[in-house]
């Protein structure tokens, strides 16, 4: 999985997002702050396509109106807003018509200036987007690929906001934990992981281990021209990995992993590889 996956291109000459506080929106008037910010909302740089292409399948994702505009679009957010979120559906749906045995997971879990109206609108373009490919909530056991491929599902949907109840291609949020660190020390968020991995439901919900570091106001203040790339995520991405080599998928393991910048390290192909020790535990089962 990728972290803010959606955030490989934001426009700097959009308002600051209200996702970010009041004193960040005065400052932002100034169109430096704005480059400043963008170095640190971007935290991929792979568009979905290629995010596809690379292995990730799962998605997490914000989403805002743009307040004072017209209408009830929608749009990712991280700070600054990225594109319209029909044109990154369309984008994905397109990958999953070409590659009709691949499963992917959207996390919609971050709403902001949102009201029901504007999630309605934002229900029917996910629904208009992937129409049959879409997965009723089941028994999370139960969603095995042979389970999708046979359903001809593509798409589950995770949406953490009370109107889910009323479609059944919406999965609730508590389905899909994602525990989250918000450190900016390494040692802190590898003992972290390992402990929410023994907190993990037995039975009943997907998991997400989000390996991310997180800058603090300060960290920011410090390295306000490198960015988050250059401050956080080159240094302690290696370690990170192997963090995630030596992990263990199944009951009380790995299920989804997430990362900034997927493609710096070999983040999917390491993850994807995971699979193949429960392929081995099948074998000697047997």
């Amino acid at each position: 999985g990728s972290h803010d996956s959606f955030s490989y291109w934001v426009d700097e000459k959009s308002p600051v997002g209200p996702d970010q506080a009041t004193a960040i929106k005065r400052l932002a008037r100034i169109s430096l702050v704005k480059k400043i910010m963008k170095k640190w909302s971007v935290t991929q740089n792979l568009t979905f396509k290629e995010q596809l292409e690379g292995g990730i399948r799962y998605f997490d994702l914000r989403v805002s109106s743009k307040p004072g505009e017209i209408g009830q679009e929608i749009y990712f957010i991280h700070g600054l807003f990225g594109i319209k979120v029909r044109d990154g559906l369309k984008e994905i749906n397109t990958f999953l018509e070409q590659h009709p045995k691949e499963v992917i997971f959207l996390d919609f879990n971050h709403f902001y200036a949102m009201d029901d109206s504007h999630h309605y609108f934002l229900i029917n373009r996910i629904r208009t987007a992937f129409g049959s490919k879409l997965c009723s909530v089941e028994c999370v056991e139960y969603v095995t690929l042979q389970y999708m491929w046979e359903k001809k599902h593509q798409v589950l949907i995770f949406y953490h906001y009370p109107l889910y109840q009323e479609y059944p291609f919406l999965w609730p949020g508590n389905k899909m934990p994602a525990p989250w660190a918000n450190t900016t020390n390494v040692h802190k968020l590898l003992q972290f992981l390992e402990t929410t991995l023994e907190e993990r439901s037995r039975y009943g919900t997907f998991h997400v281990s989000q390996a991310i570091l997180t800058p603090r106001v300060k960290t920011i203040a410090r390295h306000l021209i490198r960015g988050l790339k250059n401050t956080l995520v080159h240094r302690n991405l290696p370690m990170i990995l192997n963090w995630v080599k030596a992990q263990k998928p199944g009951v009380m393991g790995v299920n989804i992993i997430t990362s900034d910048f997927v493609e710096l390290v070999d983040f999917a192909a390491t993850v994807i590889a995971l699979n193949d020790l429960l392929l081995e535990e099948d074998e000697s089962a047997t």
